[in-house]
């Protein structure tokens, strides 16, 4: 979605930026309110340095979105929040001024573990405040990830695992006469016991992410029969239309909302409002 007009209540609008291994994703809010969301690639170290000369927030969108139309009118600079699962790239965004990196300490969750991702984090908090407790999160982007919480609010844990691309390149990269297989290649399913090499990469992937995917999920309303389960990532879209196809219980009751950490950083920005508010 692109900025492209002005929106009201200007004195309450804030910047949110999640760092992913792949790309940056962007929102901007009004208050509580996701006005805008979009993605771009890593900046380069000499273009972040350059964003933080930025005068307004309109000159920082045409920037950072240089495709989109600009706002209506002249907006001052707006607080920018940020929450980076790529260390390196953190550090050169606290360049930028009125930065807040959003760490662990600020996510409510209980019974977190000091490694645990802020990502994972962060989408584990926003589904589970928005749509309710018992919360699972599946995470299909570079990684596929899995994060669950119960009623309660506490982490029930969760899993790792390379994600859809990964899991082509790797075996592309990694050995001497296997092909790099692009998942742009295919939009349908395999076939499930092809004749050839490529079709062959295809069906071991994709019938072994997806399998995993239903385990977890049944394993998860075992546990949880009242849980809920909210999908998010890169991936989402295709492997949703692969589990509707091969398994449609499964994914009949899956919530799908790539916003989700923004979702998780609003809570926290409401919830510094409502402290200031006391």
């Amino acid at each position: 979605m692109k900025p492209h007009k002005h929106p009201e209540h200007t004195d309450n609008i804030w910047l949110a930026l999640e760092i992913g291994n792949s790309r940056l994703h962007w929102a901007l809010f009004v208050g509580e309110t996701l006005y805008s969301a979009w993605d771009t690639g890593h900046l380069p170290e000499s273009v972040i340095q350059h964003l933080a000369e930025c005068q307004t927030l309109n000159d920082l969108l045409e920037k950072i979105f240089p495709q989109g139309e600009s706002l209506t009118d002249i907006l001052p600079l707006c607080p920018l929040l940020v929450a980076s699962v790529v260390p390196s790239q953190t550090a050169i965004w606290q360049t930028y001024p009125n930065t807040r990196v959003i760490t662990l300490d600020q996510v409510s969750l209980k019974g977190v573990y000091p490694t645990l991702g802020i990502d994972r984090a962060l989408a584990l908090w926003g589904a589970g405040k928005t749509w309710g407790f018992p919360m699972l999160v599946i995470d299909a982007g570079t990684a596929l990830t899995f994060t669950a919480a119960d009623a309660n609010e506490c982490l029930v844990g969760g899993a790792i695992l390379l994600g859809l691309g990964l899991q082509f390149a790797t075996l592309g990269q990694q050995t001497g006469q296997l092909p790099l297989v692009e998942m742009q290649d295919f939009v349908s399913l395999p076939p499930r016991f092809p004749l050839n090499t490529t079709g062959a990469i295809q069906s071991g992937v994709v019938y072994t992410i997806l399998a995993g995917i239903k385990d977890f999920i049944e394993a998860w309303l075992q546990l949880f029969p009242n849980g809920k389960i909210a999908m998010k990532g890169g991936d989402r879209t295709l492997l949703l239309n692969y589990l509707r196809t091969l398994y449609p219980k499964i994914a009949a009751p899956l919530i799908v909302e790539p916003n989700l950490i923004f979702l998780g950083m609003r809570e926290i920005v409401m919830g510094d409002s409502t402290d200031e508010i006391k």
